[in-house]
Parts: structure tokens; C-alpha cells; sequence
């Protein structure tokens, strides 16, 4: 039996060999999402064959992006899960959120508008629950701070319009961006969205406070409330 496990470990490691050169030698294009996340599970499994238990883990949640998407605690449900494999996939996706970030915001925001919808969509269009953030910016279109103002069920996110003026002014704020995510996965706006989106515009009116746009971000794509013409 020992030697049995040793030939199938000695068998896997040959295969992670592999797939480690054609990723050196040719990126990742080539490569299907199972043999992604497969290569990644052999690093906190490395003696065990995890090409099932990746494409368990995408037949589970849908997608890479939503597994990568997905909570700790939905993770450690799927049978051979263990802590160090959940915790590779959520630095993957720690780092992938993190370059997207600096690529949309250490710069000028509504320059590098494409760079700002790809990185929300990244790290808010899987999410099961409904969340609320706000972008602050300076006079020169610079962010701030990107903070998460409110977080609730599948279908709605407690949002105060005085907690986002009163947090910019502390901040030093001169404009805000609104997003929250649809779980639903339809991004098209709701008159709920609308009428918030209002409040905080008139919140922000006297106080020199300024609202660029109101994101909403689906699993499909986004919509700009400004672009529709709603603010």
C-alpha cells in the first residue's frame, strides 16, 4: 500500500512538473480554470491528486471568480478543503484584488474609469450579500479612501447619506463615487437605489460635497447611474 502511494504521489508531482513548465513557457492562456486552480491546490495538497477537487470546487460555485470570490466558511463545506487550501485561494485572491486596486486608484479616478470597473467587479460582483462602498476623492480626482459603508442581506445594504458626507469630511473629501453590488445579478438601477442616491446628493449639497456617479455592479457587467442619466 505504501508503495502504491508513493507512485501516485510520485505520479502527481510529475504532472505539477508539467504543468509548471508550460506556465513558464507559455502563461496561463492555455491553460482550462481547473488546471489553475488545480496547480494551486497541489502546493497546500502536495501529495494527494487534486484535479478532482478542483473541478468539485468550479462545478460548486459556478466560476474561478466566484470561488475566488467565495468566504472561508463557505469554502471549509466541500469535503478535503482544509485551512491551508483555503487560505492559498483567498491570498490569490488578496493579490489580484490588490494589483487591480493600485492600477484604478493611484491615479487620477475618472481618467481610468475602465481600471475602476474592472477592480469593483472583481472584488464585489460574486459577493452573496449586498455591500455598500464609497470612493472618496480630492479636488484632483485622487482617491482618498475606499471604504465598505454598509453591508445586509441579498437584497439590500443599510446606507445613511449623513455617515458618508460626515466620513468625508473627516476625510477631506471634495467628491464621492457610490457602488454597491446586485447579488441578483441584474446591475440594472431600483427606485430604492435611486432615491439613496438622491439623499446623499442632497446631503452633500451644502456642504461643497459632490457625487460623480453611482456604480452598480452584477455579475454581467455594470451600469453608471450618471451615464443613464439618473444623476
Amino acid at each position: 500500500m505504501r508503495a502504491a502511494n508513493d507512485t501516485a504521489a510520485d505520479s502527481g508531482k510529475g504532472h505539477r512538473e508539467r504543468l509548471r513548465a508550460r506556465l513558464l513557457a507559455g502563461g496561463g492562456d492555455g491553460f482550462h480554470d481547473y488546471e489553475l486552480l488545480e496547480y494551486l491546490l497541489g502546493l497546500a495538497i502536495p501529495r494527494r491528486d487534486t484535479k478532482p477537487l478542483a473541478k468539485q470546487l468550479l462545478a460548486e460555485f459556478g466560476s474561478l471568480a466566484a470561488l475566488l470570490a467565495a468566504s472561508p466558511a463557505a469554502m471549509s463545506r466541500i469535503d478535503g478543503l482544509g485551512e491551508g487550501a483555503i487560505a492559498a485561494i483567498k491570498f490569490v485572491e488578496a493579490t489580484v484584488l490588490r494589483s487591480l486596486r493600485t492600477a484604478a486608484l493611484d491615479r487620477p479616478v475618472l481618467s481610468g474609469w475602465q481600471a475602476l470597473t474592472d477592480y469593483l467587479h472583481a472584488a464585489m460582483a460574486h459577493r452573496m450579500t449586498e455591500e455598500f462602498r464609497v470612493i472618496f476623492l480630492n479636488s484632483r480626482n485622487i482617491m482618498v479612501s475606499d471604504e465598505a459603508m454598509g453591508e445586509g442581506t441579498v437584497n439590500a445594504a443599510p446606507v445613511y447619506p449623513r455617515e458618508i458626507v460626515k466620513r468625508a469630511l473627516e476625510l477631506g473629501a471634495s467628491s464621492v463615487i457610490l457602488v454597491h453590488n446586485h447579488p441578483s445579478g441584474d446591475a440594472q438601477p431600483s427606485r430604492d437605489d435611486i432615491v439613496m442616491t438622491k439623499a446623499v446628493i442632497e446631503a452633500g449639497r451644502h456642504l461643497g460635497l459632490s457625487v460623480h456617479d453611482h456604480v452598480i455592479i452584477g455579475r454581467g457587467g455594470h451600469v453608471s447611474m450618471k451615464a443613464q442619466g439618473l444623476i
